[in-house]
């Protein structure tokens, strides 16, 4: 699997674009993004989106990986990791898809 950073890489590479060209449309330094590349930098969502966009990829994929590094991140060393990633997942299925109430069949009660 690989990093958000070297998805960027091998993405750009595979387009012939040079890091400074990117940089330029991004309108950051090429030192910046170089840093995101090599894993030392984190880019902003809204980075990642116009990363996409300049590379004319996928903007779903670009945002997983970005996403699936920020939890590693928090996450790198704690021994209780996986069972807290399992809660998370169960906590974003329940917010995701409010349970029905008497009032409206469809969401929750607002007061919930």
């Amino acid at each position: 699997m690989e990093s958000f950073g070297t998805l960027v890489r091998r993405m750009r590479k595979a387009r012939n674009l040079l890091l400074r060209e990117v940089a330029a449309k991004l309108q950051v330094d090429p030192s910046f993004l170089s840093r995101i590349e090599g894993g030392t930098k984190h880019a902003s969502r809204e980075h990642v989106i116009q990363l996409a966009a300049i590379l004319e990829a996928n903007e779903s994929e670009f945002l997983i990986a970005y996403l699936s590094d920020k939890i590693i991140y928090e996450l790198q060393g704690e021994k209780l990791a996986m069972k807290a990633m399992s809660v998370a997942e169960e906590k974003i299925r329940y917010f995701s898809n409010p349970a029905p109430t008497s009032k409206n069949p469809t969401t929750k009660d607002e007061g919930q």
